[in-house]
């Protein structure tokens, strides 16, 4: 007898959507692919979304953050990985590029449309959204 398949498993992982007072957006030219994206990365067990945020956002940029909303939910349907986005506020700290982030910085909504792939994109457009949103994607496109 066969046994049962396992069950499918997802990483979850979360990002920042950092806006400064003029409705700018921090930013994060990514190490490893070149890519323009907003600062997250895969969540770790021991920590709470909020606290994940706040790292990932620290370790990639530089600054320290408040978290103040969950802003929408994608789902990378070829991947299996799940973010959460949260829009946040800089209290700290000097933007500046680090092992994973090659460049830092803060861009206008022209700019992320510009910059930024769309599945990127649509999650700092969403977070000036009045509620959240929940989209899956293909990695690529948003389905």
């Amino acid at each position: 007898m066969k046994p049962a398949p396992l069950p499918p498993k997802h990483s979850v992982s979360v990002a920042g959507i950092v806006v400064d007072p003029a409705g700018r957006v921090l930013t994060i030219q990514r190490a490893d692919n070149g890519h323009w994206e907003p600062p997250g990365g895969v969540l770790e067990r021991s920590e709470t979304l909020e606290d994940g945020v706040r790292r990932e956002i620290l370790e990639e940029t530089g600054v320290t953050v408040a978290v103040e909303r969950l802003t929408g939910v994608y789902q990378n349907l070829t991947k299996g990985v799940v973010a959460l986005v949260y829009r946040c506020r800089a209290i700290a700290g000097t933007p500046h590029p680090t092992p994973e982030a090659r460049d830092v910085r803060w861009m206008n909504l022209d700019e992320v449309a510009a910059e930024m792939g769309p599945v990127f994109a649509v999650r700092v457009f969403d977070a000036f959204e009045a509620s959240a949103r929940s989209r899956t994607h293909d990695g690529i496109r948003l389905c």
